[in-house]
């Protein structure tokens, strides 16, 4: 039987690590992803800024970093890892492949979302003068907001599964934690509570999620 009296802060130190890689990935995603899956259909044939080469390319380069089980992901950036942030083991260095994971996977979600818009309202836009970011910003994203944020939703909750997985390589977190303690130790009760505790931050995000896109959506 663990001492839940030592147990205890090391599982709240643990989910705390975890909100800070899934939140900072999360933040990194949005970055990235957001004008890259705008870029996949302004380029695709008949877009605003059509270039149907360079959107292959992108679609290319999209499609390699989906197809890529995280874990491989994981290992094989390990090299960019060290460049960018010094190391590759904790928390910090588990960002790294965690939003490079999760780009391309938003890309794609918010390029999906973007070509449910209505045709007819962006070439009105056009007709009335509006240049290609005043119909990105006031038409495409405006009209999609809450499915933008439902996408959001999705690879929040898939970052907290890859965050789980960084464990395996010393990434820390509640997937570290249940790994040292639930397979190296098998300490069953503490990777039950590690689980719980993963579950419980899913549904938290979800509910937050629903909600929100729920409250943008009028109509």
């Amino acid at each position: 039987m663990n001492d839940w009296q030592s147990l205890v802060p090391e599982l709240l130190d643990a989910t705390v690590d975890t909100l800070y890689m899934v939140g900072l990935a999360s933040v990194v995603t949005i970055v990235g992803g957001l004008p890259l899956g705008v870029l996949l259909l302004l380029t695709d044939k008949g877009g605003l800024l059509a270039a149907p080469k360079a959107q292959r390319v992108l679609g290319a380069v999209v499609n390699v970093g989906r197809s890529l089980p995280f874990i491989v992901l994981l290992v094989a950036v390990i090299p960019f890892t060290r460049l960018v942030v010094g190391t590759t083991i904790g928390s910090t260095a588990a960002i790294v492949p965690l939003s490079l994971g999760a780009i391309p996977f938003f890309a794609r979600l918010v390029e999906t979302s973007l070509r449910d818009v209505d045709r007819g309202l962006v070439e009105a836009a056009l007709a009335m003068g509006a240049r290609t970011r005043d119909v990105v910003g006031t038409v495409y994203l405006r009209e999609t907001l809450p499915s933008l944020v439902s996408g959001l939703t999705i690879t929040i909750v898939a970052l907290i599964g890859y965050s789980a997985m960084a464990g395996v390589v010393g990434g820390g977190g509640l997937g570290d934690l249940a790994i040292r303690y639930g397979y190296q130790r098998f300490e069953t009760d503490v990777m039950v509570a590690t689980v719980v505790l993963l579950i419980v931050m899913v549904q938290l995000v979800q509910m937050a999620g629903d909600t929100i896109a729920r409250r943008l959506d009028h109509r």
